[in-house]
């Protein structure tokens, strides 16, 4: 591991889990926990619940669980390393790496392209103030009535014609200028001569969820083309991975409640000159599914904005096919059309802000756009309508999505019901699933279960125990577990999720974090005599083990025969 384990047993013992994940999903107090609807899937009854014992939660609906990692690299959707550098960043502390990893340099020069690019965007924002063709530029911002705050907001900058303006900044440094064209700031010819990508544009800083500029769009201020240059993929710039402006929305509010998903970066801006400030782009792209999830995560409803042509309907049907795998109880997704030859930019500065709100307001629902696009395809062609529906419906993964949808094609086909149709035309669905308080583990379990369990969920019945020699060799599927986790507990004061993140990529780290939720029937007054007596069934395993073994052998050495008589001897006296 590039980080340090000490380091990042110091994070989950200095962020408490209930103080961060309230800061982004309100918790209430449920008796010695927390709770709150699940901010990974939707709800209208909370199963999410945060332990401030165990600096651990669980959505006993969609078994989502962790310590505070989990929670920041799910919920903000960062890779491992990043969250750590986002944990760390609110302690003010810096991150050490140990040497000789190998991936030490490739974060480093992650951090380095970030900086760059944050370089980059002050200077398009200062040339945008400062250079010699601002007039130009102010001219064309003025065209497009968008006014310094929203300038400001979005970091909008301008990009100098000439084809060395930014690189001319570096020009003493070969290190910074190899790291340009790494960040796709500048692109190399043939012949090896550098120039910057982006000239004589409007540019766009795309930032990523925690507000770093990872690339750029411009847009160019008269007829050239093309109309818009992105910045391509890099090493911090993944565009289906991105949203241009959610950033921008998360900072303005905290919970929205719906997303307007558009093409561009100018309608982005342009619908919030006019209050419409709740719209992220798409960056050039067909929605993908990291981006739904992205948006479906930061607000109950996405509305997906395309233009009224066969090209806008066939993109909002993309979006539809990508859309329905992820969808759970409660998201809403809707698909609004705008008259053709309009985009959002030009029809909200036409109609002004309520209007086109109301016509956010009035768009179809996915089932109503899903049938009325079927419907329009195949006409009265009901057999064929009925298979392409089918095909798309059991591609859902929650079962009461599919069920409603299925109601709503019995009644387009003239069926009685859901499972009328199910039977006839043998559809496929997903089965209803318990969550996963009500699944698994019956009672207790077996002694090592109750033990590794118990020892999960309070680390300090394992502190200071003496060593347990029998359980090295006694012959249980999941003892080496059990084992691990006494040498980890027996020096040393820890948490669960502290305990939890030195299996992190274990092959038994999902059955931990289970067992760190199993209901074990334990009172807290017996759950060091309940932990001992498992120890102690164990331990006996290993008598009735080692006496199976030498009862079935032939001969004995002197030391066995007087190992078998203490053991006869033992069990003897258990009885």
């Amino acid at each position: 591991m590039a980080i340090p384990r000490d380091f990042i047993n110091e994070l989950i013992a200095r962020i408490d889990v209930v103080e961060l994940i309230d800061a982004k999903v309100p918790l209430k107090k449920a008796g010695k926990n927390y709770s709150a609807c699940c901010p990974f899937h939707s709800e209208k009854s909370p199963s999410f619940t945060v332990s401030r014992d165990k600096q651990f939660y669980h959505c006993f609906g969609c078994g989502a669980h962790g310590n505070i990692i989990d929670f920041v690299m799910e919920y903000d959707r960062l890779e491992f390393v990043d969250a750590i550098e986002e944990l760390a960043g609110q302690l003010g502390v810096e991150v050490p790496h140990e040497k000789g990893t190998g991936k030490r340099t490739d974060h480093a020069a992650s951090r380095d392209l970030y900086q760059l690019m944050e370089e980059a965007s002050h200077y398009y924002q200062q040339q945008l103030r400062q250079h010699p063709d601002k007039t130009k530029v102010e001219k064309y911002l003025a065209y497009r009535d968008l006014s310094s705050q929203v300038i400001e907001q979005f970091g909008i900058g301008y990009a100098p014609d000439g084809w060395d303006g930014l690189l001319s900044r570096y020009r003493q440094n070969t290190e910074a200028q190899t790291k340009l064209l790494t960040a796709g700031m500048v692109i190399a010819n043939d012949n090896g001569k550098q120039y910057d990508r982006f000239r004589d544009r409007l540019m766009f800083p795309i930032r990523d969820r925690r507000g770093r500029v990872i690339g750029f769009g411009g847009r160019v201020l008269g007829d050239g083309t093309p109309k818009y240059l992105n910045s391509p993929e890099t090493p911090i710039f993944h565009k289906g991975n991105e949203l241009y402006g959610l950033y921008e929305l998360k900072q303005k509010y905290r919970d929205p409640q719906r997303v307007l998903v558009v093409e561009g970066y100018m309608d982005v801006v342009a619908l919030a000159q006019f209050g419409v400030d709740y719209a992220v782009a798409s960056l050039g792209t067909s929605t993908t599914a990291e981006q739904f999830q992205l948006m479906l995560r930061s607000a109950k409803q996405v509305v997906c904005c395309y233009d009224g042509d066969n090209a806008g309907k066939d993109a909002a049907w993309r979006a539809l096919e990508t859309a329905l795998p992820l969808l759970k109880p409660g998201d809403l997704v809707k698909f609004v059309f705008l008259p053709q030859g309009e985009d959002p930019d030009s029809m909200v500065r036409q109609i002004g802000k309520e209007a086109f709100e109301e016509l956010i307001d009035k768009a179809d629902d996915l089932p109503s756009f899903l049938f009325a696009t079927l419907t329009e395809k195949f006409g009265g062609d009901k057999s064929s309508l009925a298979k392409q529906a089918i095909a798309l419906i059991e591609k859902i993964q929650d079962a009461v999505l599919q069920n409603l949808l299925l109601e709503n094609l019995s009644h387009k086909l003239g069926m009685n019901s859901a499972e009328d149709l199910k039977k006839k035309l043998g559809v496929n669905v997903k089965p209803q699933t318990q969550p996963l308080a009500q699944q698994g583990i019956k009672g207790r379990g077996t002694p090592l279960r109750l033990a590794i369990a118990l020892l999960v969920q309070y680390p300090k019945l394992g502190t200071g125990l003496v060593n347990q020699p029998a359980l090295q060799h006694l012959k249980l599927t999941g003892i080496q577990m059990l084992i691990d986790l006494l040498d980890l507990t027996r020096d040393q004061e820890i948490n669960s999720a502290q305990l939890l993140e030195q299996f992190r990529g274990h092959d038994q780290e999902s059955t931990l974090k289970k067992l760190a939720q199993w209901d074990h029937q334990v009172a807290t007054e017996n759950l060091q005599q309940e932990f001992r007596k498992a120890l102690i069934w164990l331990s006996n395993q290993y008598i009735e083990q080692r006496y199976q073994e030498l009862s079935l052998k032939q001969t004995h050495t002197k030391e066995e025969r007087i190992q078998l008589q203490r053991l006869i001897s033992v069990i003897k006296g258990q009885k």
